[in-house]
């Protein structure tokens, strides 16, 4: 009897501090310096390891802003109602492929959460997790049918989070490939012409090689026609520019295309946390590059600094020396960077599977082999049965392609 008094008297600690949570959507004239200090407290990585810090530029809600349909919620603690996280989400409509029986691609809408952040003085409460099931609820009210996140492969507190309590599945493993901008212009190959595609003209071809693809965005038109995209090029033999008229719509024999998209003007990166070795290493690069510049070394650029980053997307390629034209496309792109000041890396995301990754010029140590996308699906089965697609399930369905388009405002 006493136990028994004793257990009703004092009610779950754990929900006491849940009640004390309140998640709301942000509001910028009320939140934007609070979660701004939130996000630069947050971004500390593990004692003694280096970490890859996050500068927003202009307000936090930036990273979903290119997003049709977006929203940024905001987690208050206690009576004086402090701001302890915040989450990100946005809705689209992508490919899952298509079904082998026709030549059109299934559409879903797909929800994607990013920006997680809970202080570190406020962590296992329950505050991500009720973050998360919040934005949940705001995607399946917006037609989301799955929902997924990206992390690092090796994060296990954002991996357990979203796999053990919110029931979230480990579903693809892109590869990021990255490559420094450093002082000097890569050479081109004088037997390949770049040339760029008008967007109308590229979404047309995105729209025809990516059919069979998975996460390819139905508004596409909107990503190129985006003031953060620098342009889509096209490379091919020169000797089969006099006889490409891109008012036929008719493909090159052969020929490589990508799109960059510069993140410069959402946010910017700075590494911190390096040991005092590499960071000699790599002054050292960079000095004895000055000195001898016709050596040409390839001198790491101070990323001990804020720098930007061009995002590299739509990589594509086909026929006869099609590795060849990329590469050439890649170095292309780097040569923009280069001369676009404060700019540190190219980063491209790609399929594992996918052919045009061994094409993609990339320093490995600055790479990482996998990436981790967790997805999950937030619609019941009478609902699903109700689509037209009938009943069926992305997840458990074995993909149809190797080709995973990354979208570059995920990014």
């Amino acid at each position: 009897m006493s136990l028994k008094i004793a257990a009703d008297s004092f009610p779950n600690p754990q929900l006491k501090m849940e009640n004390l949570v309140v998640v709301r959507e942000y509001d910028q004239e009320r939140d934007k310096v609070a979660v701004e200090e939130l996000e630069r407290r947050c971004e500390v990585g593990q004692q003694g390891m280096p970490s890859l810090v996050t500068d927003l530029m202009g307000d936090p809600i930036c990273r979903v802003r290119n997003f049709p349909s977006h929203v940024m919620l905001v987690a208050e603690f206690g009576e004086g109602r402090e701001i302890v996280g915040v989450i990100r989400g946005c809705v689209k409509t992508v490919t899952r492929g298509k079904k082998t029986s026709s030549v059109f691609p299934v559409y879903v809408k797909l929800a994607y959460v990013l920006g997680l952040r809970v202080s570190l003085t406020h962590r296992r409460l329950g505050i991500g997790t009720k973050l998360v099931q919040h934005l949940e609820e705001w995607c399946k009210q917006n037609g989301a049918e799955y929902a997924y996140m990206a992390t690092d492969y090796n994060n296990e507190p954002s991996i357990n989070l979203f796999t053990r309590k919110c029931e979230y599945v480990k579903f693809r493993n892109p590869t990021v490939l990255v490559h420094p901008v450093h002082a000097h212009y890569k050479p081109l190959d004088s037997g390949i012409a770049i040339v760029r595609v008008p967007s109308q003209l590229a979404e047309s071809i995105y729209r025809r090689v990516f059919i069979s693809s998975e996460f390819f965005p139905k508004d596409i038109e909107l990503i190129l026609n985006n003031k953060l995209n620098l342009g889509t090029f096209m490379a091919m033999p020169k000797k089969s520019l006099p006889k490409w008229d891109p008012k036929t719509g008719i493909l090159p024999p052969s020929f490589a295309i990508l799109s960059a998209w510069n993140t410069k003007e959402v946010f910017k990166l700075q590494v911190k946390g390096v040991s005092p070795l590499t960071y000699a290493c790599c002054v050292g690069s960079r000095m004895l590059d000055s000195l001898m510049p016709w050596l040409r070394l390839p001198s790491i650029p101070n990323v001990f600094r804020h720098f930007g980053v061009y995002f590299l997307y739509g990589l594509h390629m086909e026929g006869k020396g099609a590795s060849r034209l990329m590469k050439s496309l890649c170095a292309f792109a780097h040569n923009m960077a280069r001369d676009d000041v404060g700019c540190g890396a190219v980063v491209a995301e790609v399929g594992q599977r996918d052919p045009v990754r061994e094409a993609i010029p990339h320093w490995r140590k600055f790479s990482w082999a996998e990436d981790l996308w967790c997805i999950k699906k937030l619609t019941t089965a009478m609902q699903e049965a109700n689509e037209s697609c009938g009943p069926s399930d992305w997840i458990k369905s074995p993909s149809s392609s190797s080709v995973i388009f990354v979208d570059p405002r995920d990014f």
